[in-house]
């Protein structure tokens, strides 16, 4: 789901409405505060687009958005 360019691992992420999208966000922000890694990310209704990248690596993708990013996608799989 994840693409790299532009130096970021991006990725969207739609679901049936707000709430569950909101939902989401909220499983997502709980496994990226124990990672201590947080998403760039934005929300209108029932779309999350997500930006991936290191600020404290000089603003590139490392393994630990890669790992984040493989966390969001199976936290995105238990919506489907």
């Amino acid at each position: 789901m994840f693409t790299e360019a532009d130096n970021k691992l991006k990725a969207s992420f739609k679901f049936k409405d707000f709430k569950e999208a909101f939902a989401f966000m909220t499983h997502v922000a709980l496994v990226a505060e124990k990672m201590d890694h947080h998403p760039n990310w934005t929300n209108v209704y029932n779309t999350v687009e997500i930006d991936l990248m290191s600020h404290d690596a000089g603003d590139v993708v490392t393994e630990k958005d890669h790992k984040l990013a493989r966390a969001i996608e199976k936290i995105y799989q238990s919506y489907n």
